[in-house]
């Protein structure tokens, strides 16, 4: 196979390499580059080696780190890595690594794309720190040669608060659906209807809405079912606590179900997936929920309100109001069975249309091709 040089892939975590951009990596692969993963030691690690073939490297950043001795530890372990693998081209992925990864293949001459599939805590709350760390988003972003988005929203943001100047950008379906994988499969019997949930536990995400939405309905619609999916512990400053989520299991309204490997089983099971986030790029469990025929709940926000049409996919509700996500799931319960199939069907076919993996793969290796030709140009220019 040619050897066209070596791509690094930088995010904050090995388990989003693995499960959103493992079909730009195999594109990578075959067309013939070698794929370094920089990323935090997690389960899925050794997956990235072992199931997609490419070079794991363990990188030492903590997702809700504030400490400056060991922020500036993390940027500097990033920069010898890089100048250490002298990579063609670097993607950025999650706010951290756009940031440090920036600033690092910035000051090192290294062409790089920085991606920006949510805002992150960063855009979501106000105070001296949050301000310097968008301003130095800014700076990374300056120097990249694309900055993806995942809804015209969030760029706009960027725009308007001069985090982009003459960057070229470039608007994503989201980090693409593989829609072989993610197939349609029929609603389940309607009794008992379910709802699920699949999200980190940060009170950022409305897991707390959810919770408190679910002793709601349950009062009127005492089977129900309401599953909640996603790892505890998560490294941010909005992280639920051990001794909350306890509390809710011992309650009994929800089930809590951990992090799954593979949630498809959990998607087949529900009618409606939830998701009353404060803010997304592009939620991908919506997108995968949808793939397989379910409608979703969703707040009316950046992001979440783009991942559905309302009304046809799915439904909106208020952000950082249970009493809105309840009365929405118990319209949910009410509607007709051939109601919820048509939503779920709708759905299928939108991601068929607009969300496709192939749309977001083909413009990170055009990305990279038209860094690569700049690069010729100018050294024979």
């Amino acid at each position: 196979m040619q050897d066209n040089g070596i791509v690094v892939l930088v995010s904050n975590t090995s388990w989003y390499l693995y499960n959103f951009r493992r079909g730009t990596i195999l594109a990578l692969r075959e067309s013939g580059y070698t794929v370094i993963g920089l990323a935090p030691q997690d389960a899925y690690s050794h997956r990235l080696v072992d199931e997609l073939g490419i070079k794991h490297v363990p990188l030492p950043m903590e997702g809700k780190g504030t400490r400056l001795l060991g922020e500036g530890r993390s940027l500097l372990a990033l920069a010898n890595m890089l100048l250490r693998f002298k990579p063609t081209f670097v993607f950025n992925f999650t706010v951290k690594a756009n940031i440090y990864s920036g600033l690092a293949c910035r000051a090192l001459g290294i062409p790089y794309a920085n991606n920006v599939s949510g805002l992150g805590t960063a855009f979501l709350h106000d105070s001296w720190l949050y301000r310097r760390v968008r301003s130095l988003y800014g700076v990374a972003n300056c120097g990249a040669r694309r900055v993806f988005f995942q809804n015209q929203e969030d760029h706009d943001l960027f725009q308007s608060h001069g985090l982009l100047r003459e960057t070229p950008t470039a608007v994503l379906p989201g980090s693409g659906m593989d829609t072989t994988r993610f197939s349609f499969s029929p609603l389940p019997a309607p009794v008992p209807f379910t709802f699920v949930m699949i999200a980190r536990l940060l009170g950022d995400k409305g897991v707390r809405e959810y919770v408190q939405a679910a002793a709601q309905v349950r009062i009127d619609h005492s089977n129900s079912r309401f599953l909640l999916i996603g790892p505890h512990g998560a490294s941010n400053c909005t992280a639920i606590s051990e001794v909350e989520v306890q509390r809710w299991q011992a309650a009994g309204v929800v089930e809590v179900l951990g992090e799954q490997g593979d949630v498809r089983p959990f998607i087949q099971q529900a009618h409606v997936l939830v998701l009353p986030s404060y803010r997304e790029g592009m939620p991908r469990t919506v997108l995968e929920a949808a793939a397989m025929g379910r409608p979703a709940i969703v707040s009316d926000v950046p992001g979440c309100r783009q991942a559905i049409v309302a009304g046809q996919t799915g439904w909106l509700c208020e952000v950082k109001s249970a009493d809105s996500l309840a009365q929405c799931m118990k319209r949910c319960i009410a509607l007709p069975q051939a109601e919820l199939q048509a939503a779920g069907k709708a759905a299928r076919v939108r991601i068929e249309d607009e969300f496709d993996e192939r749309i977001v793969v083909e413009a990170a290796l055009d990305c990279l091709h038209d860094a690569r030709t700049g690069y010729v140009e100018d050294l024979t220019g």
